[in-house]
């Protein structure tokens, strides 16, 4: 789960990183009562899970507060990259003399943790690690050991910052591995960390990414956190009913069994819709190992009440679930769904009782199914069809 700016902030004062003050406003008159109280100048910004918002007009700066309230005005209901603003935060404003960049992240890859730092912080850190990468110091972080001082100097020199400001950014970064820690978080990012005119270094913008694993039984609190309102609705019900589904931008839905085999079959319908017209998957939907009717007929309810799909495709290999329950929780979840079900189904079965899974299927002879060998006949099924 991405947390917002201002929650964001909110966590990091709860660990001791120096943080401006910040208010969260819904109105015009609400961001004017907010700069009131924060006094001098503020910064009106907008309160979104996509970056860029500088650039699209999402962050102004007010001496006044009659000019935070013209800024509410103008940013309250704009468009930053499909996302409307429908809150800002009203935040202290700072006398910058530098900028700089920091996170902590999850580096799967090597089963470790990552740490990225520069010196040169702001809106251009993504060109910043293209175009001139040996400016973003990339120091690995124990998972046993994580940030403690030494660490913290380790990172912060490796990323050349001046000896005098050492001591007082390794203060910082080692509160902000706190953050990482003890919210079971997967990235912490500060961009820009600052040193103010008056030589203070402060975390003047924030974007936290928890670990939804670690939510419900290490962290209830972190429900609070969700907003509910900007999820997506086929993500919610599918939460709802206990799958693990992501949603794409695509027309053909996908149902496996595991991870693995889900992103296989992301892959492998990507590639049949080039013969298609380009026709690409829908969404991610994992249904574990139990795969009855009712989790069946959930999974297909939340993927063909997506109105941009055209077709489905069942991938499932047969393992601890056999294939012939598996094609009872197809014939299970059909009739459930009765008229609901109303776009072709292409299934391949595979593994564990695969002959009984297909007789099963074959003598339901439902006319929206088609049984399909292997995963590529599968997929290349699934994607015609979605075309047709």
């Amino acid at each position: 789960m991405d947390l917002y700016e201002y929650q964001a902030r909110d966590v990091f004062e709860k660990y001791g990183v120096p943080v401006l003050a910040g208010i969260v406003a819904d109105t015009p008159e609400e961001v004017k009562a907010a700069a009131e109280k924060i006094g001098g100048v503020v910064v009106v910004k907008a309160q979104v899970k996509t970056g860029g918002r500088g650039k699209a007009g999402g962050v102004k700066v007010a001496k006044t507060p009659e000019e935070a309230y013209e800024a509410a005005k103008a940013i309250l209901g704009l468009d930053i990259k499909g996302h409307i603003v429908k809150r800002v935060m009203v935040a202290q404003g700072a006398r910058i003399a530098e900028e700089f960049y920091f996170s902590v992240l999850l580096d799967r890859a090597n089963r470790s943790y990552l740490s990225l730092c520069s010196v040169e912080g702001g809106m251009e850190i993504e060109e910043l690690a293209v175009e001139r990468p040996e400016a973003l110091a990339r120091v690995e972080v124990n998972p046993l050991t994580g940030i403690d001082k030494a660490k913290a100097v380790e990172i912060a020199r490796a990323a050349n910052f001046p000896e005098d400001l050492v001591e007082k950014v390794s203060d910082v970064f080692v509160k902000l591995f706190d953050v990482y820690k003890g919210e079971d978080a997967t990235l912490v990012e500060v961009n820009p960390l600052v040193r103010t005119e008056e030589g203070d270094i402060i975390a003047l913008d924030g974007k936290v990414t928890l670990d939804d694993n670690a939510s419900e039984i290490r962290h209830p609190e972190h429900e609070a956190l969700e907003d509910k309102d900007a999820a997506d609705p086929l993500e919610a019900k599918a939460k709802a009913s206990g799958l693990n589904y992501v949603k794409l931008d695509g027309e053909v839905g996908i149902i496996g069994n595991g991870a693995g085999l889900v992103m296989s079959t992301l892959d492998v319908v990507a590639y049949a819709g080039e013969n298609h017209n380009g026709v690409k998957p829908a969404n991610f939907l994992d249904i574990g190992g139990g795969a009855s009717a009712e989790v069946m007929a959930a999974g297909l309810d939340v993927i063909l009440g997506d109105p941009q799909v055209k077709s489905v495709f069942v991938n499932v290999f047969g393992g601890i679930t056999a294939c012939d329950a598996v094609a009872n929780g197809i014939k299970g979840a059909l009739e459930t769904l009765g008229a609901a079900a109303s776009k072709p189904l292409v299934v391949r079965l595979d593994g564990n009782r695969v002959d009984e899974g297909r007789a099963i299927l074959a003598e339901y002879a439902h006319p929206l199914v088609t049984l399909a060998a292997t995963m590529d006949e599968g997929a290349d099924k699934a994607a015609e069809l979605a075309n047709a």
